[in-house]
Parts: structure tokens; C-alpha cells; sequence
């Protein structure tokens, strides 16, 4: 585990965490990954749903919360109570972010509106995370990763060629809208060095669900022709999928026509590249079967092993194809530390995932474990608050915290 006390990018910055689920966890655990004080606050005898979505579970915490939300400190408030709400607002006039993926209006019913926000924290930078915004036909409704995956077409270019829409095996949009709303973040708190005034942000899985089509998209935009499913092929690339060997699985990603030639000359068939048909990335995309075709049979007389190592030696871009434990028990994730040990209160020593960006100055680290529910209470609402530990106890009594 990383030492609590080094200077890591964010250190120093304050973030009031009130989502729950992915996207506003996963955005949050990055920002702590930096060094940000995330202070995580969650509903009185139940926190954030994910805690029960298991098994797995180690200990009493389900590995699904365990994975995002390192790095955070847990209180629990009753916002119900005019009390609780009070503290809140304390909270958020002494952060630099305030994050939230609540319905559209439930800020405003508690009488945090932009106005208030401006009059009384108007460093705060308020992130807002909604499924469609505030605007259009769907304005206000709830979003949900696999709803957006199917809405968004994500689900029908994904699968095989003939066969049904398959969503991805990740909440892909809920990971990206969490991504962008750190940049969010981030770009925000840039401006604010620059006018000393915070500003409002705000992400949609609905947006993001779109974005991430990046160059199907475009295809579409540019052609107006129908975006297809190629299972694991690439849409303006050929040959770039798996392949069958004599034993295991490949994946090759043939990016310009030089590779190709080499490719052609390894597996024996020189040939291929002097065919006008094959040429060409364009000509390959337009003879994608037959390409396919050639490299499946002409991968069949080896193993994956001995064409991987054929390959990498020639810089043919190529892969095996893993299974998810396979690939976090592999050397290379050891050596970029990917996987972390972390001793946790409960549930003793836990392994999670790592940090996958470096900082050579102040780097990123992991300093805590996920929190137990409501384990900061008392630390965060004496210090932050101003709650005395005789107001404390009246508030557990009243089920404010």
C-alpha cells in the first residue's frame, strides 16, 4: 500500500461524493487515486447499493463495491432531517467539488440551487450526472448502463455478424461517463484557477453512450449507410480479429498494408500481397470474407504460441487471447502493478485492480481501503462540520447519521 503522506496530483482538494452505483464512484475513485479528500456520503443502514451486489463478497463488503471505491471516506446522513441537510450544506461550502447523479430537481428540493451555490460555495464546482439531462423527450428520466448500450446502438454492432445484439461484457457507458466526468472535473477546476469562480458540469450516459461510437459514427455521419456487426472484426479494417489456430486463439490487428505483406510472407503465402485484392486496406475491407478466410486456414497449422512468438519477432501486431484471470495473473500486469494488496478493516487482505496512469513527479496511489459504512462519521462531521461530540451523540440517537 502506498504511503498516506506523499503529494499526489489533486492533494489538497475536497470532494463531496454523493452518488452511488459506477459512473459517479468510478469518477470519484480516480479523483482520490490523484490524492483528492473524497468524502463519500451515503444513506443510513444501507450506503451505496453495490455494497450488497454480490457474491463475491469478502468479508461482509461485495467485491463489486470493493473495486470503486478505495481511497473515499463513508458518513451517513438522513437529508430527510433538516439537521442532516444542514450538515450537508456545511460540507459543500467547504469543498472544491460537489458530485451527484440524483434525478433531475432533487438538489433543488433541498434548496441547493444554482443560485444557492453561487450566493454560498461559489468555489464549488458542481458535477451532475443524469441518464438524458434536462432537455428532449427523455429529459429527467433514469438512465441505466445496458438501457443506454441498447438505445445507443452500441448493443447492435456488437456480436457476431448473424447472430443477436450483444451488449459489452463492462458497463462501458457508466466507466466512460465516470472518465468524463473527471475530465469534467478536472477542465473545471482549471478554469477556476484562472476566474476564482466554480461552475456547474454536467455528463449523461445518453451523451457519452453516443460518444463513445467515435468512428462508427463517423462512418455513419459521413456515409448515411447502416453501421454493422462484424463480431470481433473492425468496421475499416482488415485482417484486425481472432483467429482460430491448430491449438488456442490469436487476435491480429493488421493495421497498413506493409503489415499485411509481412503477415502474408510468415504464414507462407507471399502471394497475397502482390493479389490487387488484397493490396490494399480498402481492397481488403471490400474482400473481407475471403481475407478472413485465408488467414483462418493458413493460421491452422500451428499453435497460437508458435505464431505469437513468429509474429512478435517480425512486429506483427498480435495477441492470445486471455481469460480475464489470465490476463491479471500475467507478468506484464505484475510489472505495470495492476494489481494492488490492500489490507481492509473487515475483510483483511484484498487484492484490487491498479492505477493505469503514471505521474512522475506526484504520483497516484492508493492509501486507503474502501470505507466501511458510515466509518467516518465522527472524524469528518467534528473536524468539517463543527459537530460537537455531545451533538454527535444525539445525532446517532436521532437517526440523523
Amino acid at each position: 500500500m502506498a504511503d498516506k503522506f506523499v503529494e499526489r496530483p489533486l492533494t489538497g482538494l475536497r470532494v463531496i461524493d454523493m452518488t452511488r452505483i459506477l459512473a459517479g464512484p468510478f469518477c470519484t475513485m480516480n479523483l482520490g487515486d490523484m490524492g483528492a479528500e473524497i468524502i463519500k456520503i451515503e444513506q443510513l443502514g444501507k450506503g451505496d447499493d453495490t455494497r450488497a451486489w454480490g457474491p463475491p463478497f469478502a468479508g461482509s463488503e461485495a467485491a463489486y463495491f470493493l473495486g470503486i471505491n478505495r481511497n473515499k471516506k463513508s458518513i451517513t446522513l438522513n437529508l430527510k432531517d433538516p439537521r442532516g441537510l444542514k450538515i450537508l450544506k456545511t460540507l459543500i461550502q467547504g469543498a472544491d467539488v460537489l458530485i451527484e447523479n440524483f434525478k433531475v430537481g432533487t438538489l433543488e428540493k433541498w434548496g441547493l440551487t444554482r443560485n444557492w451555490m453561487e450566493e454560498k460555495a461559489s468555489q464549488v464546482i458542481h458535477t451532475q450526472i443524469t441518464g438524458y439531462g434536462e432537455k428532449g423527450p427523455k429529459a429527467g428520466m433514469p438512465g441505466y448502463d445496458f438501457l443506454l448500450q441498447a438505445e445507443s446502438g452500441l448493443m447492435a454492432i456488437t456480436g457476431e455478424e448473424n447472430g443477436s445484439s450483444m451488449k459489452l461484457g463492462v458497463a462501458i457507458v457508466d466507466v466512460c461517463t465516470g472518465m468524463y466526468a473527471a475530465m469534467s472535473i478536472l477542465g473545471a477546476l482549471n478554469a477556476r484557477a484562472r476566474t476564482g469562480k466554480g461552475q456547474k458540469t454536467s455528463i449523461t450516459l445518453y451523451d457519452t453512450a453516443l460518444s463513445v461510437l467515435v468512428n462508427v459514427a463517423s462512418n455513419y455521419l459521413i456515409s448515411g449507410e447502416r453501421a454493422g456487426r462484424y463480431g470481433n472484426g473492425h468496421p475499416n479494417i482488415v485482417p484486425y480479429r481472432d483467429f482460430r489456430c491448430g491449438e488456442g486463439e490469436i487476435a491480429l490487428a493488421i493495421g497498413n498494408d506493409t503489415q499485411f505483406a509481412n503477415l502474408a510472407r510468415l504464414v507462407g503465402h507471399p502471394e497475397w500481397s502482390d493479389d490487387e485484392r488484397y493490396q490494399t486496406n480498402p481492397n481488403r475491407v471490400c474482400n473481407r470474407l475471403e481475407v478472413d478466410t485465408m488467414v483462418s486456414e493458413a493460421l491452422s497449422s500451428r499453435s497460437a504460441g508458435e505464431w505469437i512468438a513468429l509474429f512478435e519477432d517480425e512486429g506483427i501486431p498480435c495477441s492470445v487471447v486471455n481469460s480475464v484471470g489470465d490476463a491479471l495473473e500475467s507478468e506484464q500486469a505484475r510489472a505495470n502493478n495492476m494489481i494492488e494488496e490492500i489490507c481492509h478493516p473487515t475483510a483483511g487482505l484484498i487484492r484490487m485492480l491498479g492505477i493505469p496512469y503514471r505521474f512522475s513527479g506526484t504520483p497516484a496511489g492508493i492509501s486507503t481501503p474502501p470505507p466501511e459504512l458510515g466509518a467516518d462519521n465522527e472524524a469528518v462531521l467534528f473536524k468539517l462540520a463543527g459537530v460537537s461530540a455531545d451533538e454527535l451523540d444525539i445525532l446517532k440517537k436521532d437517526g440523523v447519521i
